[in-house]
């Protein structure tokens, strides 16, 4: 198991890397996540929902993203809220002092799911939530110690010293820990240094003596690694000489599947920002209204800041507009929650860009889909997650034909599109023709797919040679050597 001393440490990159290197070795891993709190999700092929982050680990591991690898989901859409997610299906809203007790429930669909993947695969690589030190949420934990502690599970602590206070967090973490979860941390792994190591080393041995723990190994800083985010939306984009469209996208309260638009920020001649409401608004070529999971509440929202009045404006100077999933909705006439499922129960005026009006409704719809686009010849492949229902003349104007039937709306003019599909930009026949629609003229050859897999292949390098094998191998399968 890998525990971090912080959220963002590096735990789900960990993870991931070892997954790469144990299958490139011919080892059957599985990843596995007790409990995700994130925005981030992914279909799996069982016809529920995962966290990003264990998707792209199963990616790593060559496997298709399964319900068990993350048999707990929490998605927020308040700041003391959130839906629950069991076994890839909604459990519905708790509040966080009720889903605290709910954790008791919560843990034997964790122990039946960690139980089907140690019978199936060699080696099962658990990742941790946040820290284990968060005393104020040991009660029945889930998520970390608790755990390890119940299927008596060695761990890895990693800490990331770009943040600063390496060590600190180390020993303090570990000092916060019982007698018996410090007994079964087997190490550390440091991660993102960069400079000298010998200026390092120093602490390394300090540390050492200190806790009588190893390190494990020092990862460096790989500055073109490209994996989706848990949670945190990915800021900066590589150096780029070839832009030829401007791409804006606002931060709502409560974006949802934020990872839609890697690919975009990093084709070479697409040049994106994520805009908090509360900043001026650049111009831009296209618009892309994010998911959310609130949408009534993100919508008010953007119109508080002013949104509704700049993006008309856009639109009236040429600009192209584009919904995904929540964003979509938004582009209606209205949007109906009669059954409170993301906030207090009513309606709320759309943007009016699309003739059609959208109703939650309590069934989650969970589809992994292929086809094509509607007015372009390319392929397409993506996945929906939405509890929408969007019905009216718009739709008689698809985008997309998938699975045998049509999706999405476009404006007459074309100024205007919406789909519920996510990963619209990861298929590169789809990206292009999404491209092309907003105004690339000339295109280079640009495959994310492929870019996200050279990226898990440079991170195993990395692990195989920074990574002190020796100490890990007691806790590997016999005879396991990393290739």
């Amino acid at each position: 198991m890998v525990q971090g001393t912080t959220s963002d440490a590096g735990k789900s990159t960990l993870v991931a890397g070892l997954c790469r290197v144990l299958y490139r070795s011919g080892v059957a891993v599985a990843p596995f996540k007790p409990q995700n709190m994130a925005l981030n999700a992914a279909v799996t092929e069982d016809g529920g929902e995962i966290g990003r982050a264990q998707a792209v680990q199963a990616m790593a591991a060559g496997l298709q993203p399964h319900t068990d690898m993350n048999p707990v989901l929490l998605k927020p859409n308040s700041d003391t809220g959130c839906q629950v997610i069991i076994h890839g299906r909604v459990q519905g809203n708790q509040e966080a002092s009720t889903y605290h007790e709910y954790k008791k429930v919560a843990m034997q669909a964790v122990l039946q799911s960690y139980q089907r993947l140690k019978q199936q695969y060699d080696c099962v690589m658990v990742e941790g939530a946040g820290s284990p030190a968060e005393v104020n949420l040991r009660a029945n934990d889930i998520a970390n110690m608790g755990f390890a502690e119940a299927v008596d599970c060695p761990v890895i602590l990693v800490a990331d010293i770009d943040k600063g206070g390496v060590f600190a967090h180390l020993v303090g973490t570990l000092a916060l820990l019982s007698e018996s979860e410090q007994a079964r941390v087997i190490g550390f792994v440091i991660n993102k240094f960069r400079g000298d190591i010998a200026l390092l080393q120093p602490g390394l041995d300090w540390l050492e003596q200190r806790t009588g723990k190893p390190v494990i190994g020092v990862l460096p800083y790989m500055h073109d690694l490209h994996l989706e985010a848990e949670d945190a939306v990915a800021s900066g984009n590589t150096k780029k000489t070839d832009i030829q469209l401007t791409i804006i996208v606002p931060l709502l309260p409560h974006i949802a599947n934020h990872t839609d638009f890697d690919a975009l920020r990093l084709h070479p001649q697409v040049d994106l920002k994520f805009v908090r409401l509360n900043e001026p608004v650049p111009s831009a070529d296209l618009i892309i209204l994010p998911g959310s999971k609130n949408v009534r509440g993100d919508l008010a929202a953007l119109r508080k800041h002013g949104w509704e009045t700049m993006i008309a404006r856009h639109l009236r100077y040429g600009g192209k507009l584009l919904g995904i999933c929540g964003g979509f909705q938004m582009l209606g006439q209205q949007l109906h929650d009669p059954l409170a499922l993301e906030g207090e129960a009513g309606s709320s005026k759309g943007l009016g860009w699309l003739e059609m009006e959208t109703t939650l409704e309590n069934y989650k719809q969970l589809k992994q889909v292929s086809g094509k686009l509607a007015f372009a010849d390319a392929g397409l492949q993506g996945y929906e997650i939405h509890m929408g229902v969007s019905a009216g003349p718009a739709l008689e104007s698809p985008v997309h034909l998938v699975n045998d039937r049509a999706e999405g709306a476009r404006s007459e003019d074309g100024q205007v599109a919406g789909s519920y599909i996510h990963g619209l930009f990861d298929h590169p026949q789809a990206c292009a023709a999404w491209l092309q629609w907003a105004g690339v003229s000339s295109q280079v050859n640009y495959d994310y797919t492929q870019l996200r897999e050279q990226s898990l292949t440079q991170l195993a390098d990395s692990l195989r040679k920074h990574l002190n094998w020796s100490a890990l191998a007691p806790y590997l399968p016999e005879g396991f050597s990393p290739n």
